[in-house]
């Protein structure tokens, strides 16, 4: 069946909105577990990473840790891409110091809302959710040194704005470090679903496509790593969706 761009949307939006106000509610994973602490430790977080920050931040959202790849620095400017309940902000926030600066974005307001509150709980001064798509970010040009995200872009209609958008606001020299769900073969119609494009699986693009469209924006040094122990995690997503799908590091410099 052929789903309209709204159609997509809607479902999207109307997922991440119920998980955010529901807390026994999660992601990507259908069983109910992809929020605890077996299943984020499978996605590379750390237990000191986990007991680091506030516990309702970590709602199962994620395919990676990009903190884990992103060589954050004290004093740098960050950039999470769809934040979701803040995990990766608190992550990012401890790395960059009182002198550095965290910014989420994400498009619901039911999981800002969450967010923010679990920022004004930690006392995470160094950090602000912001409301927006990420096609169309309310960031300043040239403001940002790191861009990370967690199994988000695979969610977005437009991809290439994506890219366009993130090129725009790094600095010279900025660099992107996500976790994000590539294809290694196309999914069979009868797999996807209305539900599949809010579930990290229907919008999954194939790694020299994810090339072409951060080369077109003007990125270098690309390199798309896929992790084939992801297939573990993966399992638990659909039947035999990680015949499909993997996930990976995407890094690139502007």
């Amino acid at each position: 069946m052929n789903f309209t761009k709204e159609q997509k949307r809607a479902a999207i939006t109307q997922n991440y909105a119920r998980i955010a106000s529901d807390d026994d509610s999660c992601g990507c994973s259908p069983s109910g577990c992809c929020g605890s602490e077996e299943i984020s430790l499978e996605l590379g977080y750390s237990k000191e990473q986990l007991n680091s920050i506030p516990s309702e931040a970590n709602k199962g959202l994620g395919c990676g840790n990009p903190t884990a790849i992103a060589s954050l620095k004290k004093g740098e400017v960050v950039l999470d891409l769809g934040s979701g309940a803040g995990v990766d902000c608190f992550l990012a926030s401890k790395e960059v110091g009182d002198e550095g600066r965290v910014i989420g974005v994400d498009m619901t307001r039911e999981m800002i809302a969450k967010a923010r509150s679990n920022r004004d709980k930690g006392n995470y001064d160094n950090v602000d959710f912001r409301l927006g798509e990420i096609e169309n970010l309310p960031v300043a040009d040239n403001s940002v040194d790191v861009i990370i995200s967690n199994c988000v872009i695979n969610l977005s209609l437009d991809k290439q704005r994506v890219f366009d958008e993130a090129f725009r606001i790094l600095k010279t020299g900025g660099r992107l470090a996500i976790s994000d769900i590539v294809l290694t073969k196309k999914i069979p119609s009868h797999m996807i679903t209305l539900d599949s494009y809010g579930a990290c699986i229907a919008g999954a693009s194939f790694i020299d496509d994810l090339k072409t469209l951060l080369k077109n924006s003007g990125f270098k040094n690309i390199n798309i790593t896929p992790k084939s122990e992801s297939r573990k995690f993966l399992k638990d997503w659909s039947q035999n969706i990680e015949d499909y799908i993997v996930s990976a590091n995407i890094e690139a410099v502007k």
